[in-house]
């Protein structure tokens, strides 16, 4: 299948997947590309009768899509992509960009250092920072979520100051707790429940990553949404943590 549009490369992932890789001058170009595409096929899906389309899952510069193989296949799918008219696809991306910079940003209260979520002393040493210069670079950024995975809520933001980036720990921690605000590399994350992991940790929020209605769970974040990371005292998290009590 040949690369057309913003699209370099298109990857079969399965019987009924393929995964889109999108072109751009730096990784946030890439990705408003991305969200361009899934954007159109949002809008033209239910006019074209789209029904063979199980599930699109946007990543850094990647899109998944997965569709019925009893109702198409791979070949059709692109053909279908490449029927979308690169109008209205242009358009998509003004919308989309649009909405992005008009929305309010998402604040996310730290307590920094946290007794039982803190590699801040690691993390200094990895950076030359000190702690105080890792909590200011860490909160000075507005932050784009790329992406949602690993698990349900775990949102994917970036890019942290170049100063501040740092490897992930050596070897992975068993149990990360709830609520834990952590970096890699140029990304930075919160653990929206226990779980292992090998992030570096900064501190614990009592933001809540998932909404809860009855049964079901549903990302707090979503892809394209800006966040900011803000500095609270212990009493500050712990009178959080009574609110959601």
């Amino acid at each position: 299948m040949q690369a057309f549009g913003r699209i370099k490369r298109i990857v079969t992932a399965s019987a009924d997947a393929i995964i889109l890789y999108f072109d751009g001058a730096n990784l946030d170009d890439a990705n408003n590309a991305c969200h361009n595409m899934l954007a159109a096929i949002d809008s033209n899906k239910s006019r074209n009768s789209w029904c063979w389309l199980r599930e699109c899952v946007p990543s850094y510069d990647s899109l998944l899509i997965v569709f019925d193989m009893a109702l198409i296949d791979s070949h059709g799918v692109y053909r279908a992509l490449r029927n979308l008219d690169a109008e209205g696809i242009n358009q998509q991306t003004e919308s989309i960009q649009f909405r992005n910079e008009s929305s309010a940003v998402i604040e996310i209260p730290v307590w920094y250092g946290a007794p039982n979520a803190s590699d801040l002393s690691v993390v200094s040493k990895k950076t030359s920072l000190s702690i105080e210069e890792v909590i200011e670079l860490h909160t000075s950024t507005t932050y784009k979520v790329y992406a949602v995975g690993f698990s349900p809520g775990f949102a994917y933001m970036g890019d942290i100051p170049e100063a501040l980036s740092c490897a992930r720990l050596g070897t992975p921690r068993k149990r990360v707790p709830k609520g834990a605000v952590a970096i890699a590399d140029r990304q930075t994350a919160v653990y929206p429940s226990e779980s292992p992991g090998g992030w570096n940790l900064l501190g614990l929020t009592a933001f809540d990553m998932l909404f809860h209605s009855g049964e079901h769970s549903e990302s707090r974040l979503k892809a394209g949404d800006a966040v900011k990371f803000v500095s609270i005292t212990e009493q500050e998290y712990k009178a959080g943590l009574q609110v959601k009590l």
